[in-house]
């Protein structure tokens, strides 16, 4: 058995590695998880040192509200525009803030800016996980490289919890806050680095059309929450993980609770705790590896909540140092592989064109369900007692699934979106135009190919029968014997013979293994024919191949 997970771990990585873009975006976001975790930590110990423990929750609440109220807005952005691109600006922005809070501490400046600062950081976080899940799926090649995707993502941040208060606390140790937020600008600042070349600008294929007017960012939010409305599957999940994060900030301070109250740890006992669960958290990619390639997620939800609940209710009842070892571990594996699990199930089950959207209220719920959790924690200890308050917090999620009733049974049926193959299309400017649920249609008629090197896709002179679009790979076209080019991903080709009804008009070879999807004729030509600005935006793209093809 441990060999047969070390082995899906192995490929999980191994998808990631082969794939250069998803390899970038997980960098940084590994960057971005110990940068946005060490600098929290570091605002923490500022105002705690200076105003006590009723300074660093109120700061700490002052820092989640803003984030939680212009999450959602700034996750317009990404989904109105190119995901790559404020996936960087938002790296930037992050790095510029950081940077500008480390020189105003480093000063000894006003202790107001110092805040102000925090707070516009915390704010420009968030764009960062709606940008990435909507960006992610165009960069898949494969279906199995998004779930890859989602599990490293999920390591990232389990790495965070463990590594990232370490690194801030020996900073803080030689030197101080401002410390932490100037070497932390730096690594945000490689994150911003690592993904700019993601950011190529979009390739239009029709550059004489014109573009789409721009609806305001209130009425595409807007629009983001009536998918909200209108998808139950999307809704429940979207609440579920706001749930998990309010069950986060419960343990914040019951980790308190639980090393000071029913432990006697002392001043290092909270820090202990914390790492235990990271340490959990960090062993969840084991259990998150197996998922790549599986429609069935759901039982692992449930799975994840009731240990959750069991842990906890342990903990509670019998509390001591071993239990609360071994009992926080279990949380921390269960945690991730609830978060990993609702994310996936999530993208699957979101409209494309509203990925961004739908995370970013993900990303507000979550930060307001975290100071929930964390303020409701005192009053359960004021009223029922400490052990009630650890037992609570274990309910939050296994309560949560029971009220979501079958419904929830439902969602590995539903979630079904095939949001990898819709942003392929998307790639395709004559196709990117089609209306969302004509797409999502189109996109669930591919068929996928798979070519090694010197498999002839289409054949000059042969009748057109289908369309093809490259997901990995390349395709040498050739008329004549002469090549004219080679067709990389995002590339579609095959119109001409299928739109002017005549023979091929090159020949199309695969110049190493390849990865493409392909229409028949019918279900091409009933998509762009009834579209009348995807039939202009083709026909252009005709003229243009025509006119380059030598004679």
């Amino acid at each position: 058995m441990r060999r047969l997970r070390s082995t899906q771990l192995y490929r999980v990585f191994a998808t990631i590695a082969r794939n250069p873009e998803l390899r970038r975006v997980q960098l940084a976001f590994f960057g971005f998880n110990g940068s946005e975790a060490a600098v929290w930590l570091a605002v923490l110990v500022y105002a705690f040192d200076r105003g006590g423990a009723t300074e660093a929750g109120a700061i700490a609440v002052v820092q989640l509200v803003p984030a939680a109220i212009f999450g959602p807005v700034l996750s317009v952005l990404a989904d109105r525009g190119s995901p790559a691109r404020v996936l960087r600006l938002g790296y930037l922005a992050q790095a510029a803030v950081m940077a500008a809070a480390a020189a105003v501490l480093l000063a000894g400046g006003p202790r107001f800016l110092v805040y102000a600062l925090a707070v516009l950081a915390a704010t420009a976080v968030t764009t960062t996980r709606p940008a990435q899940s909507a960006l992610v799926p165009s960069l898949a090649r494969r279906p199995e490289e998004l779930t890859a995707s989602n599990a490293v993502s999920g390591w990232s941040d389990s790495m965070a919890m463990l590594a990232a208060p370490a690194v801030a606390g020996l900073l803080l140790a030689v030197g101080s806050p401002g410390w932490v937020f100037a070497v932390m600008a730096l690594v945000t600042l490689g994150s911003a680095l690592l993904v700019a070349p993601l950011d190529r600008g979009a390739v239009h294929d029709d550059e004489d059309a014109e573009p789409e007017p721009a609806a305001g960012l209130v009425a595409e939010l807007l629009d983001g929450l009536r998918v909200l409305r209108r998808e139950r599957t999307t809704r429940m999940l979207v609440i579920l993980l706001g749930i998990q994060f309010a069950a986060l900030g419960a343990l914040d301070v019951v980790v308190v609770v639980v090393a000071f109250s029913l432990l006697g740890l002392g001043q290092g006992g909270p820090g202990y705790l914390n790492a235990v669960f990271g340490l959990g958290a960090v062993l969840a990619i084991f259990v998150t590896a197996t998922f790549v390639g599986k429609q069935r997620l759901i039982p692992w939800l449930i799975g994840a909540a009731l240990v959750w609940g069991g842990a906890f209710l342990v903990l509670g009842l019998r509390p001591s140092v071993a239990a609360a070892t071994v009992l926080l571990v279990a949380g921390g594996v269960s945690f991730m592989v609830f978060d990993v699990t609702g994310r996936t199930l999530l993208q699957r089950s979101t409209p494309a064109g509203a990925l961004s959207r739908i995370f970013g209220v993900v990303e507000g719920v979550s930060m307001l369900g975290g100071a929930i959790g964390s303020l409701l924690v005192p009053v359960l200890v004021s009223t029922l007692g400490a052990r009630a308050a650890v037992v609570g917090t274990g309910a939050v999620l296994p309560v949560a699934i029971l009220l979501c009733g079958r419904a929830l049974l439902d969602v590995d049926a539903s979630a079904t979106v095939p949001v990898v193959e819709i942003a392929l299309l998307r790639s395709v400017r004559f196709l990117q135009v089609l209306p969302p649920l004509e797409l999502e249609t189109l996109a669930r008629s591919l068929v996928r190919v798979d070519a090694e090197a010197g498999d002839v896709l289409i054949r000059e002179g042969d009748v057109g029968d289908r369309f093809y679009v490259i997901a990995d790979g390349e395709v040498d076209a050739r008329q004549g014997g002469a090549s004219f080019g080679r067709l990389r991903r995002g590339d579609g080709f095959g119109e001409i013979a299928l739109l002017r009804d005549v023979p091929r008009t090159a020949t199309c070879t695969a110049v190493g293994p390849a990865c493409l999807y392909s229409l028949d004729r019918e279900t091409f030509l009933i998509a762009v024919a009834g579209h009348g600005r995807s039939l202009d935006a083709a026909g252009r793209l005709v003229d243009r191949r025509l006119a380059n093809v030598p004679v």
